[in-house]
């Protein structure tokens, strides 16, 4: 019962774009957040024990059993591998970023009853909703390939035969739990933009509705109006 009585009140027309889309927006910007946090993360972690040999409470000399060689040979295919994933965290963030920025911007307009929006702000929210499930479709695609591409590279085999004789087996070639979360929350956030497209769609059509009816109401006391009015000149009219 409940939820049959909100889907009635977001298929309604809303006082408010916050009813039911701009709740949808909140909901992708904060999406936008998590595939923003996991690239890094994925970036951070995939980029290797010698990476880390600048964080105070990590010496790579301490903590890896290589010494001369070998130890040599890890951090040149840390540094390679590292600059091969850059492009990927670049296009990431800054793809996220994007949508997130611009989804919160909609947010903020839109916190206003829906009949004193601008009709194109709402139809801009509709295409940027539309074009936005489609492209992080693509986007997640994209990066997926792109990652199992420099995995299967020369470089991230001869590194993952490092670090195993090591000890470091998770340090593989294989796609990584944070990249996979990048997927995850990227189609999560093409979930979101479909659904609010949705909703929007409704949104528009009962703002048209609503200012259809709002017209003819108008008409109608304007014309009950010069009714009464002309009532009363009849009225003498008829007397003399």
């Amino acid at each position: 019962m409940i939820n049959s009585s909100r889907n009635e009140n977001c298929s309604k027309f809303p006082s408010s774009f916050l009813s039911c889309p701009g709740i949808v927006l909140i909901c992708s910007v904060l999406t936008n957040a998590l595939v923003l946090i996991c690239v890094v993360a994925a970036q951070v972690v995939m980029s290797g024990m010698s990476a880390m040999g600048g964080m105070s409470s990590f010496d790579i000399n301490t903590n890896f059993n290589l010494q001369g060689t070998e130890l040599q040979q890890v951090r040149e295919l840390d540094m390679q591998y590292s600059q091969m994933r850059s492009p990927g965290i670049y296009c990431g963030v800054a793809f996220s970023l994007t949508f997130g920025v611009v989804s919160l911007l909609f947010v903020v307009a839109g916190n206003k009853p829906a009949y004193r929006m601008s009709q194109k702000l709402l139809v801009g929210a509709l295409a940027f909703q539309a074009v936005g499930a489609v492209v992080y479709v693509v986007a997640v695609g994209l990066y997926l390939h792109f990652v199992i591409k420099v995995n299967s590279t020369d470089v991230c085999k001869r590194r993952e035969i490092l670090y195993r004789r090591n000890g470091y087996t998770w340090m593989n070639c294989d796609v990584s739990g944070a990249d996979a979360a990048v997927a995850l929350f990227g189609l999560i956030t093409a979930i979101l933009y479909a659904a609010g497209t949705g909703l929007t769609v409704q949104t528009i059509r009962g703002l048209k509705r609503y200012l259809e009816e709002k017209r003819r109401r108008d008409a109608e006391k304007r014309q009950s109006r010069g009714t009464n009015q002309s009532a009363p000149l009849r009225a003498e009219t008829t007397s003399v």
